[in-house]
């Protein structure tokens, strides 16, 4: 008998991870790393389905209150009927004739979507006895094309051309899955370049990533005076060494032109990649940025909307590293669109994982991305972080700066009740003793 989603509850979980300045960025300069959580009950008390979205402290309760306008759109649901039918189910959350005007397809009721979404995806790997990854890995190509909704997409990538390009992939899918298990998915370190660190913090944290064998780090810049942001990455480039990669993330502080400039004097440096240096949405900007900096390349997605916004980024060769966010997206629906539509114009996977499960999500969708759909790891890394694990059932497993396989069934988000009750704002231990 199928489960049945009996009951959805709204969590508010924050992290006072701007105490010790984890996370801070030239815009974002004092986050708090929290998730919008939601859990869907069934008839089975063992079967929960655990989602969350990312958001760094006040807000928080905002995307609660939205997943708590979705909970009509949820109760009562079949998990039969949700997996027969995945694009209908997600259109049914995203298209909802009065609820849509609030987006449609972006912010908080986006995010929203994202933690609703994810939830039942972990809820149907939970019921398969499949971490997340493995059950899309054994999906045919019919099934996972009949999970996307190709609506606003389709100019760009067609069902029949996204059947084509999994169906080319599917005869080997077990040689790189077997790959996977054996070696793992590569990563790059974020954790050694915080903007809220000292020159000292980060000469220590470069030091012990390269001991523990990390060959790719990343940086924020974006002060308030370019030199500083000079002197930064000399000093980065000084303890990691010419022959490992270093990337850079301006959080979007620059205007366009202002970026161009910037770049260009942090060129020097040899970033592999420039993040995020002007608004998310101006995929123009992005592409004048793209030609006036080049050979450097350009990477967004991790404050990029929905698909349709991928889509012309994609067109417009205005990035050369796309990066999915797990919950900004609606969840994994929409990621398997945009998986697809990188595939499809040649731009490598590198997802965004700086927030609070974010790591434990996005190791699932890069391992399906080369085992069904690329094929290819060339300049294809996760990013990680190295904190917060800890409060997660199943925490991701590094070895040597690569994300290994996890083996649990679901899709690994579900936090330990004991941390959900500590973190719980406002009225949690952690916040309520500060």
């Amino acid at each position: 008998m199928s489960a049945k989603i009996t009951d959805v509850t709204a969590l508010d979980i924050r992290f006072p991870t701007s105490r010790d300045h984890v996370g801070s960025d030239s815009v974002h300069v004092d986050p708090d790393y929290s998730a919008a959580y939601v859990i869907l009950k069934t008839g089975d008390p063992a079967l929960e389905g655990h989602g969350l979205t990312f958001t760094i402290g006040r807000g928080t309760e905002v995307c609660a209150a939205a997943i708590d306008a979705l909970k009509p759109l949820l109760m009562g649901r079949s998990l039969d009927s949700i997996r027969t039918d995945m694009r209908g189910f997600w259109r049914s959350l995203t298209q909802e004739s009065q609820l849509r005007w609030l987006g449609p397809e972006k912010g908080v009721i986006h995010l929203a979507t994202a933690a609703a979404v994810n939830a039942v995806w972990d809820l149907w790997a939970k019921a398969e006895n499949k971490p997340v990854w493995k059950l899309l890995a054994d999906m045919t190509p019919e099934q996972l094309v009949s999970a996307i909704d190709f609506q606003y997409i389709d100019d760009a990538l067609t069902p029949d051309e996204a059947l084509a390009m999994l169906r080319e992939k599917a005869p080997t899918r077990a040689l790189r899955e077997a790959e996977m298990l054996r070696d793992g998915f590569p990563a790059y370190n974020t954790s050694i370049g915080w903007l809220g660190y000292s020159d000292r913090q980060i000469r220590e944290y470069c030091r012990e990533a390269i001991a523990s064998g990390w060959s790719h780090f990343k940086m924020k810049v974006g002060a308030a005076d370019i030199e500083d942001d000079v002197k930064r990455a000399a000093l980065i480039r000084e303890e990691i060494g010419p022959g490992r990669k270093l990337m850079m993330d301006a959080n979007q502080r620059w205007g366009v032109n202002q970026a161009i400039a910037n770049i260009r004097r942090l060129a020097p440096y040899d970033p592999w990649w420039f993040e995020e240096p002007t608004s998310p949405d101006d995929v123009l900007g992005y592409a004048a940025i793209a030609r006036a900096v080049a050979p450097v390349k350009l990477a967004a997605g991790e404050s990029c909307q929905n698909r349709v916004l991928f889509k012309q980024f994609l067109q417009a060769g205005a990035i050369g590293f796309c990066q999915i966010d797990s919950c900004r997206l609606g969840g994994v629906n929409e990621v398997l669109s945009v998986i697809l539509m990188a595939a499809k114009f040649g731009v490598p996977v590198c997802p965004h994982a700086g927030g609070v499960g974010l790591c434990e999500y996005v190791q699932h969708l890069s391992l399906f991305d080369y085992i069904a759909v690329s094929g290819s790891l060339e300049n294809r890394l996760i990013e990680y972080v190295d904190h917060l694990h800890e409060h997660f059932l199943t925490p991701v497993s590094m070895r040597s700066g690569r994300y290994m396989p996890p083996s649990a069934p679901g899709y690994s988000i579900e936090m330990k009740p004991e941390s959900r009750s500590r973190y719980a704002f406002p009225g949690g231990a952690a916040w309520t003793a500060a």
